[in-house]
């Protein structure tokens, strides 16, 4: 079934949490474009209304457009969150589906400060689906992680794939899903469910109005190597040069932020269209790429040259994370279609474009 075609027919209402996060604004683009009556609600502790912003002025010039309504909230109040459905049902606005992006994702961050980390991302897990409970949301999606596998064990990871999470991020990412699954038992089906388990996203829009601008401190690997390109920082630090891998440096799965968000449209698609469903879906392109050939790619993509340095290995890395993303395919007819040098030059222009991000 062609999704743009039943969504005009019967319009789909959708809530994104962490809706003005890099993932998040670039899944409302995707839903929105297609669509999808979007409410994006987010705390703005690492997102930013602006992206929302730029979400619907892009789609100002697009046929079937629907902009994107936003709120700022943050998941872990529960009475606030309870008030802000209570005014939207108020005004008869039901959602069919909820896609839950809002937490925090930094791995180092999460070893340093693991209280936070399952405050904010079971917590605020917790307080979304009492109240999905309750409104009669037919279907969830969750942000999972590929960081939920044991990674002593050999790549590529399929979803039934041992699990032993090597962080407290990890962690709390393999607990939402273990509430998820005994959601699903104890509802009598009432809800549908997806898990989506994405491994390493990167890239932006090729428009470069939207990407990847973390606050505090930046650990994701793209935006450091983003600084370190424009002059913002003097190197760039690879985390150990001894690891199994084919040149010491670890190996990861990375993906376009835009095929990242293609798949969630297509999972609410399935859902939508589903009964009894409790899916758990790798998101990846099912290639492994080092943290050197990355750089490499990146210096090809476009045209310059990058100066780094080897440090010892981090707390919570592990060696070599890649995916069997064979089973969204066959579920979603989902698959990557962006690959490593598009990645590398829609980050980059995004970067250029946008010194200063939001």
């Amino acid at each position: 079934m062609n999704g743009f075609l039943y969504i005009t027919n019967q319009m789909l209402k959708v809530l994104v949490t962490g809706g003005a996060g890099f993932i998040g604004s670039h899944t409302c683009y995707e839903l929105a474009k297609n669509g999808y009556e979007v409410y994006a609600i987010d705390s703005l502790v690492n997102g930013y209304s602006e992206s929302i912003e730029r979400i619907n002025t892009l789609g100002n010039y697009q046929k079937g457009f629907k902009k994107i309504k936003f709120f700022k909230l943050n998941l872990c109040d529960y009475s606030l969150l309870n008030d802000f459905f209570q005014s939207i049902y108020f005004n008869k606005i039901e959602f069919d589906g909820v896609i839950h992006f809002a937490g925090l994702k930094a791995v180092a961050e999460s070893v340093l400060d693991p209280i936070s980390y399952w405050e904010n991302n079971v917590i605020s897990t917790i307080n979304l689906l009492k109240i999905v409970q309750s409104y009669k949301v037919r279907s969830f999606v969750f942000s999972s992680s590929a960081t939920v596998y044991d990674s002593r064990f050999d790549p590529p990871f399929s979803e039934n794939a041992e699990l032993n999470p090597v962080n407290p991020y990890g962690e709390t990412k393999l607990a939402i899903e273990k509430i998820l699954n005994q959601l699903s038992y104890a509802s009598d089906k009432n809800i549908n469910i997806a898990s989506l388990r994405y491994f390493n996203p990167i890239g932006a829009h090729e428009s470069s109005l939207i990407g990847e601008f973390p606050k505090g401190t930046i650990n994701n690997i793209f935006p450091i190597l983003c600084k370190v390109a424009n002059g913002e920082l003097n190197e760039f630090h690879v985390y150990g040069n001894d690891w199994d891998t084919r040149d010491g440096t670890c190996i990861r799965d990375y993906i376009h932020v835009m095929d990242l968000a293609i798949a969630h449209r297509k999972t609410l698609e399935h859902l939508d269209i589903s009964q009894n469903v409790n899916l758990t879906l790798n998101l990846g392109t099912g290639k492994g790429t080092s943290v050197i050939e990355l750089i490499n790619a990146f210096e090809k993509a476009n045209s310059l040259k990058i100066k780094y340095i080897f440090k010892g290995r981090r707390a919570g890395d592990a060696a070599e994370i890649y995916a069997d993303a064979t089973l969204a395919k066959k579920v979603l007819g989902w698959a990557a279609h962006r690959d490593l040098n598009q990645m590398c030059v829609d980050g980059w222009n995004w970067k250029i474009k946008n010194p200063n991000g939001y």
